[in-house]
């Protein structure tokens, strides 16, 4: 299976281009997670997505990984990002399943959706004995994806300014 290009059931994945990044503007619009992310908030929603986005452009072409585009199959509506990301964290490297939504689309699972895809596909054709999601210890919705994605609290460090718990899942 190609990274760049995956399905789950309700949802497309396909790489970034810079079309999406004023897409991506939303998510920085009336969006109570944002003090979970580590984002410089002084700048504007249009630099922040730029950023973003022009970050993964990088992390594609030095690590084949980094954030995709998630649309819905059904309509082709873009809803946001997920992907494996290559990290380290604490010194170690760390191969970290991560995603983001607008905020129109929470509560409908498909954080979990995604999260559950990048595992499955990180599983098959990524040499690593165990993935991670970084999160900020106040993000209940983002623990509440990763339990329901196999994975266990790790430990607790500091990461982005942020104080993050580290969840993880283990190959068997």
């Amino acid at each position: 299976m190609n990274y760049l290009e995956q399905e789950s059931e309700r949802l497309r994945y396909r790489k970034l281009t810079e079309a999406d990044i004023p897409r991506w503007v939303d998510f920085f619009v009336d969006n109570d997670n944002l003090a979970y992310l580590g984002l410089d908030l002084s700048k504007s929603k249009e630099v922040l997505a730029e950023e973003w986005i022009t970050k993964q452009f990088e992390r594609y072409r030095t690590q084949n990984l980094g954030h995709l585009a998630v649309e819905l199959k059904e309509t082709g509506a873009f809803i946001g990002m997920g992907g494996i990301l290559s990290q380290v964290i604490d010194g170690k490297p760390e191969y970290e399943i991560g995603y983001s939504l607008l905020p129109n689309y929470w509560g409908k699972g498909y954080g979990t959706e995604i999260a559950q895809q990048l595992k499955h596909f990180g599983w098959e054709n990524i040499e690593t004995n165990r993935f991670v999601s970084v999160i900020d210890i106040r993000n209940q919705r983002s623990i509440n994806v990763a339990l329901k994605n196999g994975m266990t609290p790790l430990f607790r460090t500091q990461y982005a300014s942020l104080t993050v718990d580290v969840y993880g899942i283990e190959k068997e």
